[in-house]
């Protein structure tokens, strides 16, 4: 068994993985805790599902959160016995990334890509939902073209919720009218129906771009599914997309 982290601004997720199947996952918060800290929650898992150390012989680790890369690094030698992989240059992804500068390729970016492409197929674009939302685009033949980073739809609540002294925090609901006929109604109409219509909007343009309107487009992240219920353009959601990409990963370069 293998162990896959990926490290985000706002969470972690953790995948363990028997071979192809996704035996268990855990999501914890990003913050500023120890690595001793962050092993209690995973060795309860484990224990949860029956499994010990010595059940998992290998470990990949995808981040985009430079701070929290030496405590991850450190706690699987510490409690597991070995060094993990790290997603960046010089790990083989089945990918030909045709991006000016690799080195600034977020390593999710790369692990949802590959995951999409050998799970759904070619050519794709790929939708990740979280802090910030990526969009990213892989061709027929497995090459990563490149895509776009836009802000992310919580992100957008909490800004407009910090910057407007008279606007309160809401829920992140689908409202059932267009127009409210309240402040909470319309902050939840002109953000969740604004953000899907950003999310159609690009698509449109990136399928227009590449000449292929019937480009497959795949979206994962914590709200997928909310913004697949605002949205017609999105064929395949999957939350695990991104672990299942670090588990595909992981085996190319065992």
């Amino acid at each position: 068994m293998n162990i896959v982290f990926d490290i985000g601004n706002t969470n972690i997720k953790m995948g363990v993985f028997d071979g192809d199947e996704l035996v268990e996952t855990l999501r914890l918060a990003s913050s500023n805790k120890t690595g001793d800290e962050y092993w209690l929650p995973i060795k309860e898992m484990l224990g949860v599902k029956g499994l010990s150390v010595r059940d998992v012989d290998g470990a990949i680790i995808s981040s985009v959160n430079p701070n929290l890369n030496y405590t991850f690094e450190n706690m699987v030698r510490t409690y597991f016995g070995f060094k993990p992989m790290t997603v960046g240059l010089g790990l083989k992804t089945g990918l030909n990334v045709r991006y000016d500068n690799p080195r600034e390729l977020g390593a999710d970016r790369v692990a949802d890509s590959v995951a999409a492409y050998r799970i759904y197929g070619g050519p794709c674009i790929v939708i990740d939902c979280g802090t910030a939302t990526t969009f990213n685009v892989v061709s027929w033949d497995g090459e990563f073209l490149g895509g776009a980073i836009s802000f992310g739809l919580k992100s957008a609540a909490e800004a407009l919720a910090n910057s407007a002294a008279r606007l309160p925090e809401v829920e992140l609901s689908v409202p059932k009218r267009t127009i409210g006929r309240t402040t909470i109604a319309n902050m939840q109409s002109g953000i969740i129906y604004g953000y899907s219509g950003m999310i159609e909007s690009m698509v449109a343009r990136i399928k227009k771009e590449m000449g292929m309107p019937n480009i497959k487009v795949v979206a994962t992240g914590g709200i997928a599914n909310l913004v697949n219920d605002c949205v017609s353009v999105i064929d395949v959601v999957d939350r695990t997309l991104t672990l299942r990409g670090l588990n595909l990963i992981y085996k190319l370069n065992s």
